[in-house]
């Protein structure tokens, strides 16, 4: 018994000598590995940036008077429009957008000062709307803008008249917790490590198993007395510990350099990252038994990126996605690292306020690592 658990561990080791030596000699390949997850941490965290401010801005002003020029002040000062050009009417405004030279528009009627003083004004503001970050936060900061404006008006009318305006009955405070600032980096970053990670952990999966049919080395190995189930663990393993140096890399990276916060415990993160490396790189096999060829695999690689930034609240919000959609989601592992990310690192909570994104995650890199190897022996059959 113990000679045969002896050669089962002989026979692994030296699957898992012949990856890495593979790997190490492999210098471009090693360095493509190392390097993207780097380069694309640092496109995402200095180019996306999710607040649209200073929108360009063209103005039809056809009053002309104190208070057309005090509303398109309102404007300018708020930091969220900045003016471009003054035109003539609303389609000179249209065109404008549509040329790209602005993306939005104020058209400001005849006889503005006079509609302010009999209290029945309107300004006609026009948003680009192919662009959704700019509609959300131009319509938010222009209907904020025009409310406090007919405040000041209506408290400058009833002081004329001798009079006094009661303060209003409801005040309200806003407190942001975890983020005061409304960092967009501290938003994205926990869930840009972990999608970086699921990447790279299924492509070198994938990638090191199809590169064995491709090269034709595969019906080598199985002739020796290397098991299929000892092979697939041989070539999982020196994975793990390649995508586990790149996380470290990684978050430290986004930690001290990019300056976020990380408000948990160090130590839970990294055994939680253990176990969603360990369901990227089972799904990363499981790819590997319907993929052929390198290129195959990484079509379905980028295919499984993109739904990732769609469906997993990387970026946008599960919650008003429709049900199908979500179940497309929770197919992903990405889907409940990214709440345990966030959780830890933003919010600095435990385990207790984490353990059924974790119960999930733990049965879906079970099972879907069972199935991976299940397809694979019956491929290598």
């Amino acid at each position: 018994m113990r000679s045969r658990i002896r050669g089962r561990f002989r026979r692994l080791g030296a699957v898992m000598r012949k990856e890495a030596i593979q790997r190490l000699r492999d210098r471009r390949t090693l360095a493509l590995i190392l390097s993207i997850p780097l380069i694309q941490l640092f496109l995402f965290a200095l180019a996306v940036d999710l607040t649209a401010d200073h929108l360009p801005t063209a103005v039809a002003d056809q009053s002309l008077d104190e208070q057309s020029r005090a509303f398109v002040d309102a404007l300018v000062v708020s930091g969220y429009f900045d003016v471009t050009s003054y035109v003539e009417g609303e389609a000179e405004v249209i065109r404008a957008i549509d040329e790209g030279r602005a993306r939005a528009g104020v058209v400001i009627p005849p006889g503005f000062a006079g509609q302010v003083e009999r209290g029945d004004a309107q300004v006609l503001i026009v948003l680009d709307g192919a662009e959704s970050f700019s509609v959300q936060a131009g319509y938010s900061a222009a209907t904020a803008i025009a409310q406090a404006r007919s405040l000041e008006l209506v408290a400058e009318k009833v002081d004329r008249m001798g009079g006094h305006l009661e303060t209003s009955p409801i005040t309200s405070s806003t407190r942001v917790l975890y983020n005061p600032n409304m960092d967009d980096l501290v938003f994205i970053m926990p869930g840009l490590i972990a999608m970086l990670l699921q990447v790279l952990a299924v492509s070198t999966t994938a990638q090191s198993v199809v590169r064995e049919y491709e090269l034709g080395t595969i019906e080598q190995i199985l002739v020796t007395p290397v098991r299929p189930i000892e092979l697939v663990i041989g070539k999982l393993v020196p994975n793990v510990f390649l995508v586990v140096f790149d996380q470290v890399v990684i978050t430290v990276l986004g930690v001290y350099w990019f300056g976020v916060p990380f408000k948990g415990s160090m130590w839970l993160f990294a055994w939680l990252s253990l176990l969603f490396i360990v369901s990227g790189i089972g799904l990363g096999l499981l790819i590997s038994t319907i993929a052929q060829t390198q290129s195959q695999t990484q079509q379905l690689t980028s295919l499984l990126m993109m739904l990732s930034q769609l469906l997993t609240g990387f970026i946008y919000p599960r919650g008003p996605m429709p049900a199908v959609v979500k179940a497309i989601g929770n197919l992903i592992p990405l889907t409940y690292f990214i709440r345990i990310a966030r959780g830890i690192v933003t919010k600095g909570v435990g385990i207790a306020f984490l353990w059924s994104d974790v119960l999930a995650l733990a049965i879906y890199g079970g099972m879907v690592t069972i199935l991976a190897v299940v397809t694979f022996r019956k491929r290598l059959d």
